[in-house]
C-alpha cells in the first residue's frame, strides 16, 4: 500500500512532508505527497498527516544544498511555490530519483524522468511569472507614506518579489498584498522584509491614497493622452507586451487614480 503524506501548501509544509517520506527510505512507488485542500483520494493509499516544523524543513533544505546543489535547490523551491496540486509529489520524486544516479547534482538534466520534467516545468512557470511581476508591479503611496501594491498571481511569488524590491527600495516602507493566496510581504525602511500569512487588509486601507499620489497620477495620465495618436492604436501589439491578466494589477489601467 502506498503512503501519502498530506501537508500544508507552504514551503515548510512540503519540505516537512519530504522529511517524513525520506526517512522511511521507500521508493517513489511506495510513497508520495499530497497538498491539503488539493487532495484527491486514491484507492490502495494510506494517508498520513504531516506535522509541519521548521526543523524538518531546514534539514531538507540543507540536504538538498549539500547533495544536489544550490541550483537544484532553487528549482525545487520554485516548484514548491506553484499552483499545481501535484508539486509535492514531483519534488519528492525528483529527490528520490537523484539518489539513484552517480552524480545527484545533475538530476535536472534527466528530463526523461516524469517527476524531474514536472519540476523543471513548474520552476520555469513560477520563475516566469515572478519575472513578469517585477516589471508589471506598481506601488501607490498611501496617506501614511507607505507604498502599497496588490497583485493576483497564480503562483505564490511573493518570496521571489520581496528580495527584488527590498534591494531597490531599502529606505522605503512598502507592502505587497497577494490577493490570491491572502498573504503580505511587508518591508520596514532600513530593515528586512517579512511574510505575513492568512491576513487581509481592511477595505478602506488601500483607498487611503495620498494627495501627492493622486496629483502625479493625473499628470501622468494627462501626458499619456496628450502624446497618444488614436489612429495608430494597436491592441494586438499591446497584448504581446502587456498580457491581459496583468492589467488588473496595474495602476495605469485602473480608474482608481
Amino acid at each position: 500500500m502506498k503512503t501519502m503524506y498530506v501537508c500544508n501548501d507552504t514551503i515548510t509544509g512540503i519540505f516537512s512532508a519530504v522529511y517524513d517520506a525520506w526517512k522511511t527510505k521507500k521508493s517513489e512507488d511506495e510513497c508520495g505527497i499530497a497538498i491539503q485542500g488539493m487532495l484527491e483520494r486514491e484507492l490502495f493509499c494510506e494517508y498520513c498527516r504531516t506535522e509541519e516544523s521548521e526543523k524538518k524543513a531546514q534539514a531538507v533544505e540543507n540536504l538538498i544544498k549539500k547533495h544536489l546543489g544550490r541550483r537544484v535547490y532553487w528549482d525545487l523551491y520554485h516548484a514548491a511555490l506553484s499552483e499545481d496540486r501535484e508539486k509535492g509529489d514531483a519534488i519528492l520524486g525528483t529527490m528520490l530519483a537523484a539518489r539513484r544516479i552517480p552524480d545527484s547534482r545533475r538530476i535536472m538534466e534527466h528530463l526523461s524522468h516524469p517527476k524531474v520534467e514536472k519540476v523543471f516545468k513548474l520552476s520555469r512557470n513560477v520563475g516566469g511569472e515572478a519575472h513578469s511581476y517585477k516589471g508589471f508591479l506598481r506601488f501607490r503611496e498611501l496617506v501614511n507614506g507607505v507604498l502599497y501594491s496588490e497583485i493576483t498571481p497564480r503562483n505564490q511569488v511573493l518570496t521571489c518579489l520581496a528580495p527584488h524590491f527590498a534591494d531597490r527600495l531599502p529606505l522605503e516602507n512598502w507592502m505587497i498584498y497577494d490577493k490570491t493566496h491572502r498573504m503580505f510581504a511587508v518591508h520596514e525602511a532600513g530593515k528586512k522584509w517579512i511574510l505575513v500569512l492568512n491576513e487581509e487588509p481592511e477595505q478602506s486601507f488601500a483607498a487611503q491614497i495620498s494627495e501627492r499620489e493622486l496629483e502625479y497620477a493625473r499628470l501622468w495620465k494627462s501626458f499619456c493622452r496628450t502624446i497618444a495618436i488614436e489612429s495608430r492604436t494597436n491592441p494586438r501589439c499591446q497584448l504581446g507586451h502587456l498580457p491581459l491578466r496583468y492589467r488588473g494589477d496595474m495602476l495605469e489601467m485602473s480608474d482608481v487614480l
